[in-house]
């Protein structure tokens, strides 16, 4: 058994041709962008772009493939230089059970398969170019679509105030949308972890798994897994989903919830920090709420008491927060240590500070382990690493 360490959730800006696939998302965010920076700079053995379903991203897939440069697996997934490539899908769920709109993430272990995916959604979406697209289907019918197809299904985000399970969808159990039995993980989103969630009942059912849901380049992996597979593939991912035959998640690396855009109840018209219970702005009396993870996550715990054995979640902090951090050292520190996994994971402080300042070198090292100090964040506002 190896470690792989795995972001699930990137995104698609443009196609090659320039045509947009997420459009909040990066220009510079293509196919083979994705794939050269998340093996040659980020150092991730495996990722899940979740944007595969677009014809166009298909059509660049195959032609890879044809030239060599990606190689499909006989367990699953594809393979690019030191990384494996898992096609992926997020789709928009709003049917007659669901409370508000909720983002989910599907994947196939070939390219077969998602094509064949992705001809079944044509049918009940109006434009399967686009990324995260509401399908005219209910939830159940997807579930089971997904796992006809071999595929994974993982409810997205779940707790982020829009188009989320928790957040927009349910009253208080996900049964009110979705078979229980068709999901295989749940994904925790940028402002909850493993901690903060240990309370809610039904997910004790769940592995967790942390994402980054990057919209560019430089987010890639600022949330991820690290996981104890034999190999890199579809196959293992699986397995480790499941907790199958010793493959396994085995750490979440995640933002510290208070640096999540949707951590904390805010005013939505002036930006005010509330109390979890408010139901009007103390500073400009506007009653549009943004209500924060915090406050929804203890609105659904209960007190358990036979909770499940949970892999450690760090709270890491990308280091493109780190404050002093900028372009040209970051340039230098990948230069001499080849990834920003490595960084992260198997670089001493004291090698940090042969080619970096001490001080920036030590913010590095406590990022890693998160004890930076943090200004909590809320209603669509990142928190911030503050400067001691």
């Amino acid at each position: 058994m190896q470690d792989f360490y795995a972001d699930l959730h990137i995104h698609i800006g443009r196609t090659s041709s320039g045509r947009a696939v997420k459009i909040t998302g990066s220009k510079t965010l293509t196919l083979a962008r994705i794939l050269e920076i998340s093996s040659a700079r980020k150092g991730l053995e495996i990722i899940g772009i979740i944007d595969c379903h677009s014809p166009e991203v298909m059509d660049e897939m195959a032609k890879m493939i044809e030239q060599g440069k990606l190689k499909e697996l006989e367990q699953g997934g594809l393979r690019f230089q030191e990384t494996t490539l898992i096609p992926g899908s997020e789709i928009e769920v709003y049917d007659q059970r669901c409370l508000g709109p909720i983002h989910v993430l599907a994947y196939f272990p070939t390219l077969s398969l998602m094509r064949e995916f992705s001809n079944w959604m044509s049918n009940h979406m109006k434009n399967i170019h686009l990324s995260s697209q509401r399908i005219y289907c209910d939830g159940l019918t997807l579930q089971q679509k997904v796992h006809e197809l071999g595929g994974l299904f993982i409810p997205a985000h779940v707790f982020t105030p829009f188009k989320s399970l928790f957040g927009k969808g349910v009253h208080r159990s996900l049964t009110e949308v979705f078979d229980p039995q068709l999901i295989d993980a749940i994904e925790l989103g940028l402002s909850s972890n493993t901690e903060m969630v240990s309370n809610i009942r039904e997910l004790q059912a769940y592995t967790f798994v942390s994402n980054s849901d990057a919209h560019s380049l430089g987010k890639i992996a600022r949330e991820y897994q690290k996981l104890r597979l034999s190999n890199a593939n579809f196959t293992e991912l699986k397995m480790a989903l499941h907790e199958q035959q010793g493959r396994a998640v085995t750490a979440n690396y995640g933002l510290n919830p208070l640096l999540g855009k949707y951590h904390q109840t805010v005013c939505a018209k002036c930006g005010e920090q509330l109390s979890t219970a408010a139901t009007i702005c103390t500073n400009c009396e506007s009653t549009q709420i943004i209500k924060g993870v915090a406050t929804r996550i203890k609105e659904l715990s209960e007190q358990v008491t036979d909770k499940r054995a949970r892999p450690p979640y760090i709270h890491q902090v990308p280091l493109e927060f780190i404050p002093g951090l900028g372009p040209k050292m970051m340039e230098r520190l990948v230069q001499a240590f080849g990834t920003e996994m490595n960084i992260l994971h198997r670089v001493t402080l004291e090698q940090l500070e042969q080619i970096v300042p001490h001080k920036i070198a030590k913010m590095i090292d406590l990022a890693r382990t998160g004890q930076l100090v943090i200004e909590v964040g809320g209603g669509g506002i990142y928190g911030k690493v503050q400067l001691e």
